[in-house]
């Protein structure tokens, strides 16, 4: 299939990964309202079109914590990231230094932070959640500094796990023991691609920064078990000033759909926020980026660095989002898909391909540079999603 959107890329992921893993990053919380949500109010948004604008000399780049990219994105947190292509938390950091935008290493990554800056060899963003074991979150945040990140994402909106009836229905969660390994190595083999590039040379098959912890335990079960075990319920906002005395650069406080909690991380010490319903895996039925993007941007103020993600399948996506106020945007789905179906060089061209059709999107809305990208290029906005 010759790929031209980010839609081609996960139909492709769907014929190249087993089934248990193609559901686990395609699905969403419960009957998965907001997982449509988040695409839907985004598309319904109208662009005004706009003519004989002089857009002969676009300009993406952009100011992120103090550093200039050349595009306003950001490869967002994926779990489980290196079992869709071999090491791949390594190939997506490759692509994401490439097309000079941050890669962002999850907490429960099959490739350790140590692995993807040794082979990348530059720094990347790291993202943290609330665990209870304070020593071992501290030592995760030593080891960040260690390395160099410039920026903390950190995850607020998973005290608990999502319940997710996809990943129960594909054998990934809730099939134990023996039983639940045989289905999972049944639909391997229904993917010999996949099963020859990561199930057998993609190992060694555990999550690098939390295998200090599990003990030599490297199962599917295993990761779900420390997840129930270990992320904290308890979290307050007297917890990141903890993470605060810990971590000396920018904190990012990713999850956030309630403009008095941004104002709250703010209070905290937050440098930005990420608005972001974890992609629909969490609370469903809870409101889109779209729509909670405008009321969060309006209440911290052009000097909170407000990011998005949610719902982003094209660079028209992207223009969306920062219409509404986002100086930034995350992108999850879009880079994992690609990788599932063609390892960095899809992720590359991903990215490509949004970059493309934001400089498309800008033209015919007649703004030359980011700064530009403001309320105004959106028509209805009373009417629309975007309406608050």
């Amino acid at each position: 299939m010759k790929i031209a959107s980010v839609s081609d890329y996960r139909e492709a992921a769907r014929g190249r990964l087993p089934r248990f893993l193609f559901e686990y990053i395609d699905g969403g919380s419960y009957d998965e309202v907001t997982l449509r949500r988040n695409s839907a109010d985004l598309q319904a948004i109208a662009l005004r079109q706009r003519v004989m604008r002089d857009v002969s000399n676009l300009d993406l780049g952009a100011d992120l914590f103090g550093t200039r990219q050349s595009l306003p994105l950001a490869l967002a947190p994926i779990g489980l990231a290196g079992m869709m292509a071999r090491r791949g938390e390594v190939q997506a950091a490759r692509a994401a230094q490439k097309a000079g935008i941050p890669f962002t290493l999850s907490t429960v990554s099959a490739c350790s932070l140590s692995e993807v800056t040794r082979a990348v060899g530059a720094p990347v963003w790291f993202q943290l959640y609330m665990i209870r074991d304070r020593a071992f979150m501290a030592d995760l945040l030593a080891q960040a500094r260690a390395a160099q990140c410039p920026v903390l994402v950190f995850t607020v909106d998973m005290p608990v796990p999502g319940s997710r009836y996809r990943d129960v229905r594909s054998g990934l969660a809730g099939a134990s023991g023996m039983a639940g390994d045989l289905r999972r190595i049944g639909q391997a083999m229904r993917r010999p691609g996949w099963a020859w590039d990561v199930g057998i040379n993609g190992r060694p098959h555990h999550l690098g920064n939390i295998a200090p912890v599990l003990n030599g335990k490297t199962g599917l079960e295993d990761f779900f078990r420390w997840m129930r075990d270990n992320f904290d319920p308890a979290i307050t906002w007297s917890d990141l000033a903890w993470v605060r005395s810990q971590w000396p650069g920018p904190i990012v406080v990713k999850g956030v759909l309630d403009p008095e909690d941004a104002r709250e991380a703010v209070r905290q010490g937050a440098d930005g926020v990420i608005v972001s319903n974890h992609g629909g895996r969490q609370l469903d039925g809870a409101l889109s980026t779209a729509r909670a993007l405008p009321a969060i941007a309006d209440a911290v103020g052009a000097d909170t660095v407000v990011l998005a993600d949610g719902g982003v399948r094209s660079g028209l996506d992207v223009v969306r989002l920062m219409a509404l106020g986002a100086k930034g945007v995350l992108l999850g789905r879009a880079w994992i898909y690609a990788l599932a179906a063609r390892g960095e060089a899809g992720v590359s061209h991903a990215i490509d391909l949004i970059a493309a059709e934001m400089r498309v999107a800008m033209a015919l809305t007649g703004v030359r540079n980011l700064s530009e990208i403001t309320r105004d290029i959106l028509a209805d906005l009373q009417n629309g999603p975007s309406g608050g």
